[in-house]
């Protein structure tokens, strides 16, 4: 089947969107003209080689940058998000490559990063509560299919599937609607790689929709629902897995921008 557009659903129907939106730093134009909707409870990969504009659009997402032209809703209302809190108060959440996590702390510490359950001791010091911590962060992670024997373990000998995992289920205990990973499966290797997209397909099971960003086709087709293809901050157009093959996919990546014409003319086709 040839690939095509997806066309737009009813606004109901998103939880997230950017709608033609465009991002200019100066005279570098990062994002032109972009849309991407996410719906509920699905994952949505973002693909493109470096330079994409991937990065801009994530930190769009997250808040971090505003649009400089078009409109970013969630649940069909316009957002100006003045910061990431602002995003994660609504439930966006990002998970970065570099995972925000401190090596020799333990796991349940970076679990509740920020964010500890706390105690009195002797009824006036306020201390961290680490039995419940320890309890809470070992039982959400088996919850997310993560078995960690010793939570007081310093987190950096965890592996990199590990540590992305453990960075995932935090986002989705703390009330994440929306997650956005950014390349979690860049530096690891094929087991650990499958652990996370294991970890991607029960996060949407359990309602979380997801943006995966990552430049590898071979990682996003088996859990990805839809794909928007980036290419110097111009989209090559949002497919269907039932509008697009793994095949099809790659062959847009591959192609750049010389595939936008062939993008046109097939959706002529479809059409």
């Amino acid at each position: 089947m040839h690939p095509s557009t997806v066309p737009a659903p009813a606004q109901d129907e998103y939880l997230l969107s950017l709608e033609n939106v465009s991002k200019f730093f100066g005279n570098v134009v990062a994002l032109n003209g972009v849309t991407l909707r996410l719906r509920r409870g699905e994952v949505h990969c973002l693909l493109g080689d470096n330079g994409a504009g991937k990065s801009t659009l994530i930190k769009t997402l997250a808040g971090v940058h505003q649009p400089s032209k078009g409109e970013y809703s969630v649940d069909g209302k316009p957002v100006h998000f003045r910061s990431p809190k602002e995003a994660l108060d609504l439930g966006i959440a990002t998970v970065y490559q570099d995972l925000a996590l401190v090596p020799l702390m333990s796991v349940a510490r970076n679990f509740f990063l920020g964010r500890e359950p706390m105690r009195r001791l002797f009824g006036l010091l306020p201390v961290m509560d680490i039995p419940t911590a320890a309890s809470v962060a070992k039982q959400k992670l088996a919850d997310m299919g993560i078995v960690v024997r010793d939570p007081s373990q310093p987190i950096g000998n965890m592996s990199g599937g590990e540590k992305q995992c453990l960075a995932i289920a935090r986002a989705i205990h703390f009330g994440a609607r929306v997650l956005i990973l950014d390349e979690p499966t860049a530096a690891l290797g094929v087991k650990q790689s499958a652990n996370v997209l294991k970890l991607i397909r029960t996060a949407r099971d359990r309602g979380i929709s997801i943006v995966f960003i990552t430049h590898n086709a071979n990682h996003a087709y088996p859990v990805g629902d839809s794909f928007t293809l980036l290419n110097r901050g111009r989209s090559l157009g949002t497919f269907t897995k039932e509008t697009i093959t793994k095949g099809e996919l790659l062959d847009l990546m591959a192609g750049g921008e010389e595939m936008q014409q062939l993008v046109a003319e097939l959706e002529g086709v479809a059409a």
